[in-house]
Parts: C-alpha cells; sequence; structure tokens
C-alpha cells in the first residue's frame, strides 16, 4: 500500500506498508474464516481498484450493507479499515484539510453486495460480496466447537477443534484465494 499520511509523517519510506494477514490476526486478535475472508475480499477489491498501481491508504470510502453490530460486521470492518485506512467517525481527523480517514467508514447502507469500496481520486467503486460457505468446515467443527465451550473438553479434543479451525482459515487463503466463486465483484 502507499500512505501519503504515513510519507508525510516519515512513518514509511514513501509511504510504503505492507500488510499481510498476520496485521489482521494482530489487530483482531484472533484468527477465523471471517478475518481470512476479509483479509482476502479486500486484497482482491484493492487489485482490481488499482490494477496498475499501488492502492492508496486512507483515500478510498467503504460501505457496508450490514449493520455495525450485525453479525460479524464489526470484525470484517476493523480488518477492511486496517488495509484501507478507511476509519469511522472516531478516525483520524487530518491535518489542515488533508489525509482525512474519519468518516470514510459506514454501516446499513443500501447497496447491491456486501460491501462497497470507493476510490475517492476517481469515484470508482466496486461492490463486493463473499461466499464462505464456498470453503465448507469440517462436519466435526459444530459438535466440537459446543464441546469445547462447554469446558469440560479433554485436550485432545480442543486441539483437535483448533486445528480443524485453522485448517478453514488455511485453504481460505492458501487454496483459494484466486477462487473465483469465493469473492464476487461487481
Amino acid at each position: 500500500m502507499r500512505d501519503r499520511l504515513a510519507a508525510f509523517l516519515g512513518a514509511a519510506q514513501g509511504g510504503l506498508i505492507e500488510y499481510g494477514y498476520v496485521d489482521a490476526v494482530r489487530l483482531t486478535g484472533h484468527s477465523c474464516p471471517t478475518v481470512a475472508g476479509a483479509y482476502l475480499l479486500t486484497s482482491r477489491v484493492l487489485r482490481a481498484l488499482y490494477p496498475d498501481e499501488l492502492p492508496a491508504r486512507g483515500e478510498i470510502a467503504v460501505d457496508f450493507r450490514a449493520a455495525l453490530e450485525s453479525g460479524v460486521s464489526g470484525v470484517t470492518a476493523a480488518v477492511v479499515g486496517l488495509l484501507t485506512g478507511a476509519a469511522g467517525s472516531g478516525g483520524f481527523k487530518g491535518l489542515a484539510g488533508r489525509f482525512a480517514r474519519r468518516e470514510l467508514l459506514h454501516f446499513g447502507t443500501d447497496l447491491p453486495g456486501q460491501i462497497r469500496f470507493t476510490r475517492l481520486d476517481n469515484g470508482q467503486s466496486l461492490n463486493a460480496s463473499l461466499q464462505l460457505e464456498e470453503v465448507p468446515a469440517d462436519p466435526r467443527l459444530p459438535g466440537l466447537l459446543q464441546t469445547v465451550l462447554a469446558g469440560d473438553a479433554e485436550p485432545a479434543t480442543i486441539e483437535l477443534f483448533a486445528g480443524l479451525w485453522q485448517d478453514r482459515v488455511r485453504r481460505i487463503l492458501l487454496e483459494h484465494f484466486t477462487d473465483p466463486d469465493l469473492v464476487s465483484l461487481a
């Protein structure tokens, strides 16, 4: 990513900042299909919006169809905000009218897809939707989850649950990163 604010403040040489999945995990504090899906979806959208140049972090508005409080919207928005720089009302207000990220992230918007990303420089936008059901969970996971949540699971059961959980994350990111059925863009 190229971040003009990071360049201006000397936080990154030339404003170049590289984000990986581990950064999304650090931000959210966990690794799950939602975090992986948000990372994958945002990466795909940024490649499509900026086919011949580095994406401009902090210069992208993001609208969600769902409300912030709905389902996994908050976690998804955290990852999307990390990668795009878009923030809600608590975001950076800018310096002398430049570099503002506040109010670039909105929820409860009437959209044809789940999320719309809009470049602020040229108004180009893409609607994106994620179909995580295309990478199904192991059928044992629901039962294992209930057992682990009940608090009386054996260490081997906890290990099996965590391994199967992270296997789905791995499959999303490594086996399906370019899968056209996982992310739709319009």
